[in-house]
């Protein structure tokens, strides 16, 4: 069987949402979980992202594993922590899922780049991706050690031979980008419903 590294995400995203359409926690953290190893394949130059990444996902995962009954779907801890006026609290589980969110929008913009600017050099395609996602909501701290990290980006080519496996891997970055994007969406939309799409960090 051909295989990319982004494989188990593809897999994953078939289970992402229950018939009636909810997005389901435990599934949705998977598919999250499943493009850590895209990142390792980065080296330094996602080390952050990686740790923000995995970090946002344990603590909703904790959530989740404390009554996965209750919190089955994705938007329920959220829900809770609005009621309780937690959810604007760093620590909250609203802020994780809007971090991870952000963060996997860099991501999917990132492989967009990649797909459809073939002479851009991997900085080039973080940075651009960097500047129409995460950069609005960075303080100045977090922004210029993103821009360090991205002068660390891999050669493009040699980081495309890694993640291609033995599978199609332009067919499968497209099939991801378009076919995880609308679960992005859905969280913005749930998230500014509630007023809280446009929280910055500290």
């Amino acid at each position: 069987m051909a295989e990319t590294v982004f494989t188990p995400s593809l897999e994953g995203m078939k289970h992402v949402k229950a018939e009636n359409g909810v997005i389901l926690t435990k599934p949705f953290l998977e598919v999250c979980k499943q493009i850590l190893p895209v990142l390792d394949k980065f080296g330094a130059a996602m080390a952050i992202v990686k740790s923000d990444i995995g970090g946002n996902i344990t603590r909703l995962e904790n959530k989740y594993s404390s009554d996965p009954s209750k919190y089955e779907h994705l938007y329920s801890m959220v829900q809770e922590e609005v009621q309780n006026k937690t959810a604007k609290g760093s620590s909250s589980c609203t802020n994780g899922l809007l971090w991870l969110t952000r963060a996997m929008d860099f991501l999917v913009e990132l492989f967009r780049n990649l797909l459809e600017h073939a002479d851009w050099t991997m900085s080039q395609a973080c940075t651009d991706s960097y500047t129409k996602t995460l950069k609005k909501f960075h303080g100045w701290l977090a922004s210029s050690s993103f821009t360090v990290a991205m002068k660390l980006a891999p050669n493009r080519d040699k980081f495309m031979e890694v993640i291609s496996g033995t599978g199609d891997i332009n067919a499968d970055i497209e099939k991801f980008c378009t076919t995880f994007s609308p679960f992005l969406k859905e969280n913005h939309e749930f998230l500014a419903s509630v007023g809280l799409d446009d929280m910055k960090a500290s």
